[in-house]
């Protein structure tokens, strides 16, 4: 029996991750699941030294231990941030240290299957190279204009039918409500100086019949078709009314999809398109981290059962 651990690095709730660990539990695969940000120096003990083949020593959570030299594989879901426990410099400076030092063993562990390296989803997060990415990649991408520039934007979007949409889905609030900032039509006559104030991202509205998710998990891909009520521009602002179904995934689009990951150096992708009436998926966006364990269940996708393939099977050691 192959005794080497799969690494978690998630939050504590973490639905879609408690789908990967039981699958890989019932498969009797060693998993050392633990939130970095939250468990170290609180819960966790590490204990690695550099040598010939790499970082060895011990990272023990709790009373589990891993040996840093035999990891298989580390599943970077969502860890939380290294925290502060007051606002000082002291606990500035520990956080600061914790991540660099935890976190930087944890991103250089030898002989280890990375799902995703922190490195490249944080590299993959930023939509400008996103979209550059896809458009090298071969996939369709609308015009897309970033610009703190009112006139420059109203242009745009005197052009065409327009959409905004965020750059970065960060947690937003109204009045101390949890609210999401969903892509939404936006005309040449709302744009004023407040445009001045930051980046903003104008694209130019495809006219789709459908969405498409589509889950890439090394070479793998699990597409479902969402279908919205016409009214709705961003689907994820209708859950409720949503329909799915699976989908097959055109050859060109699955290739230039796997392109895209491998110039991110990524092992998993969530892909966004919007579907228009004559079949031509056009790429929105990829998140490197995305959700799915909700489409498994609405769409019939083996999603989690892929997930544990690849953790399971890890680098291979040489």
């Amino acid at each position: 029996m192959d005794e080497r651990p799969v690494l978690v690095c998630t939050e504590y709730e973490d639905a879609t991750a408690d789908l990967v660990v039981a699958e890989l539990n019932r498969r009797r695969v060693p998993v050392l699941r633990f939130d970095p940000g939250r468990d170290f120096p609180a819960s966790a003990v590490l204990s690695a030294r550099t040598g010939p083949q790499g970082w060895f020593g011990e990272l023990t959570v709790g009373d589990r231990t891993a040996d840093l030299s035999s990891v298989r594989a580390l599943y970077h879901r969502r860890p939380s941030t290294y925290r502060t426990e007051d606002g000082t410099q002291a606990a500035r400076f520990a956080a600061q240290e914790n991540r660099r030092g935890l976190g930087g063993v944890l991103a250089a562990l030898p002989e280890c299957l990375y799902l995703s390296h922190p490195q490249a989803v944080a590299r993959a997060e930023y939509k400008p190279a996103q979209l550059d990415a896809a458009a090298r990649a071969g996939l369709d991408v609308p015009a897309t204009l970033i610009t703190n520039e009112p006139e420059r934007a109203r242009q745009f979007c005197a052009e065409q039918p327009t959409i905004y949409k965020p750059l970065h889905a960060a947690a937003y609030e109204v009045d101390g409500e949890p609210a999401g900032i969903w892509a939404a039509p936006v005309h040449a006559a709302e744009i004023d100086d407040a445009v001045s104030h930051s980046a903003h991202l104008f694209q130019a509205r495809v006219p789709k019949v459908a969405d498409v998710r589509a889950v890439v998990v090394g070479d793998r891909v699990f597409s479902a078709r969402i279908t919205a009520p016409s009214e709705v521009v961003d689907w994820r602002a209708a859950y409720r009314s949503l329909t799915y179904e699976p989908v097959a995934c055109p050859n060109g689009v699955r290739g230039a999809m796997v392109r895209f990951l491998a110039g991110f150096a990524l092992s998993f992708g969530a892909f966004d398109f919007a579907v228009t009436g004559d079949g031509a998926w056009w790429f929105l966006e990829c998140n490197p981290n995305g959700q799915w364990a909700w489409l498994e269940d609405a769409a019939g996708l083996p999603i989690t059962r892929a997930m544990a393939d690849l953790l399971e099977n890890g680098a291979q050691p040489t």
